[in-house]
């Protein structure tokens, strides 16, 4: 049992035997002086006035109970208006060595979700383009998201929503049109409107090469509608070898025309007006988002028969939720914002709390080359693909980096500072705690020191300041992959790693491992180091990046 869950475990016990209710703002958590603790309780605060004592009288009743039943626990102290600190014994925390080895590449996971389905929809990029940086960020989320989940016990699935319908699709078939256009001698120009990327200039050679001039003599929707055909069968293919070389999964790609010639969106705006969610007025159709708290009713059909992006965004929802999921994760760039009413409106519409669609939003990626600006637009064509990026740092950098920081926080991301192998760049410093441990076990088999196979005789000697600290934070790694899960935030597991690769460094500074005072103290740190770079290897493999034996 873990520290969290015995002391809570204890506690309520103790609230049942007082005759008193567990109150949900109830935080066991670390303090936030170490002098303090393992972990501090707001409790007897919360129950006092149930009780009808002061919190400190209710502290002393909750302390005199535990010190008869808690045999892990070394002091229990009063401290504050209330507040109550515990202390574990130094063999509660030996004892994660145990767990750790006997779980391996489990240890960290759990039962959390109790197999819900939920479904994460990320990236979506537009076909009218290679990934850029921004998208790479959004990837790396919802790759590590659904890793998460799934070790804590979700059924999560993935998915990329193809947006292959609609105006920008057309645009995108002029584009090339114009391009194939000026391939053939004519004097046609792109307009501010058009996409201006090079990479639509190899689709136009590619039809021209196929056609040679044969589209001038079709009609300009038939060659625009072709155009558009093999300019998002290019981009589509670029996009999928981007993701695949970025170890980016999704199970399912779901076209958005597909909703179209599948009737569902007519579908999805009849049954709206049948339940009366949605009304006509002023020849456009109005859906009755106010009634679920948005600050005005949306628009779905224009009076010239044209339909919003947010009818098509209600039938794709809606058909999520037909699907059996319980909870559908959509991740946004951070300019979607406003959106996120609408839908939640919608959602509820559909006859789904409002709490089944949980929307992350991704803040834009300032892309900097020593300190200066590198710009970006897709429509101009004025950026640097992923792709590039990728193959100038390497795709763990790209990883770590875009998981380092909570996802609505702004991202500067300087290409010469992630290619740095210095302690500085985190995804090195992370890496480089691994690839130590592997190098100290590497010096151990030369010199025939084997790992210690009797942890219950070794542990206790692992009893100084530092080798505590390594052991709690050990000790740590499942709470923080169940809040990863929780709050769907993937930084939590970086900012964790970071702090045990500190903890790992600093250690490795003060002790000698392979040279200590006697043999078996050396294979009890061994057994120590052995458990943390399984933790790295772990809380790494759900970032998606490798951890490395050499560096």
């Amino acid at each position: 049992m873990f520290a969290r869950e015995y002391v809570e475990k204890h506690l309520r016990e103790v609230v049942h035997e007082l005759g008193l209710e567990w109150p949900d703002k109830a935080s066991i958590e670390p303090p936030r002086e170490k002098s303090f603790g393992d972990l501090a309780c707001n409790l007897a605060m919360l129950l006092a006035g149930q009780a009808g004592i002061k919190p400190r009288d209710l502290a002393a009743r909750f302390k005199d109970r535990l010190q008869n039943r808690a045999g892990q626990l070394q002091s229990i102290e009063i401290a504050g208006p209330g507040f109550l600190n515990f202390s574990f014994k130094p063999s509660f925390w030996q004892e994660i060595i145990t767990v750790i080895q006997n779980e391996q590449d489990g240890f960290g996971s759990s039962d959390l979700g109790r197999k819900q389905r939920v479904q994460i929809e990320y990236v979506s990029a537009n076909p009218t383009g290679p990934l850029h940086i921004g998208h790479g960020r959004g990837a790396a989320l919802g790759d590590s998201l659904a890793r998460i989940l799934r070790f804590a016990g979700f059924e999560a699935s993935t998915e990329y929503y193809l947006n292959d319908a609609g105006r920008q699709m057309h645009v995108l078939g002029d584009s090339v049109l114009i391009r194939y256009e000026q391939l053939c001698g004519l004097e046609a120009e792109l307009s501010p409107e058009h996409y201006q990327g090079e990479y639509l200039q190899l689709v136009a050679r590619a039809l021209f090469e196929k056609h040679g001039q044969a589209l001038l003599e079709q009609d300009r929707d038939s060659a625009v509608a072709l155009c558009r055909e093999k300019a998002v069968q290019s981009i589509l293919d670029g996009i999928r070898k981007d993701l695949e070389h970025f170890g980016i999964e999704h199970q399912v790609w779901f076209s958005e025309q597909g909703l179209f010639d599948r009737g569902e969106v007519q579908k999805t705006l009849e049954w709206l007006q049948e339940m009366d969610l949605a009304y006509i007025h002023d020849g456009a159709l109005w859906f009755r988002s106010t009634s679920f708290g948005d600050d005005k009713d949306r628009v779905l059909q224009k009076s010239d028969g044209a339909l919003t992006y947010f009818a098509s965004d209600i039938a794709y929802h809606h058909n999520k939720f037909n699907r059996g999921f319980e909870t559908v994760v959509d991740i946004w760039g951070a300019d979607h914002h406003g959106y996120v009413p609408r839908m939640q409106a919608a959602v509820q519409a559909l006859g789904r709390p409002a709490g089944s669609l949980r929307v992350i939003l991704v803040q834009l990626v300032n892309l900097l080359r020593a300190g200066q600006q590198v710009s970006m637009s897709t429509r101009s064509g004025e950026f640097v693909p992923l792709r590039q990026v990728m193959d100038e740092v390497g795709v763990d950098a790209c990883r770590f980096i875009f998981l380092s920081r909570k996802s609505d926080s702004h991202l500067d991301f300087d290409l010469e500072e992630v290619k740095k192998k210095s302690m500085d760049n985190p995804v090195f410093y992370v890496q480089y705690a691994h690839a130590r441990i592997c190098s100290v076990f590497a010096r151990a088999a030369e010199r025939g020191i084997e790992v210690g196979r009797d942890p219950k005789r070794l542990l206790h000697l692992l009893a100084s300041q530092e080798d505590l600290d390594l052991l709690k934070q050990l000790e740590m790694f499942p709470d923080t992959v169940q809040a990863a899960a929780r709050n769907l935030s993937p930084h939590h597991i970086s900012f964790y790693l970071q702090e045990l690769a500190g903890l790992l460094h600093r250690y490795y500074t003060v002790h000698s491992v392979l040279n200590a005072d006697n043999h078996e103290l050396t294979q009890a740190r061994m057994l120590m180091l052995n458990s943390t770079a399984r933790v790295l290897k772990n809380g790494l493999w759900l970032l998606g990046v490798q951890a490395p034996e050499k560096m």
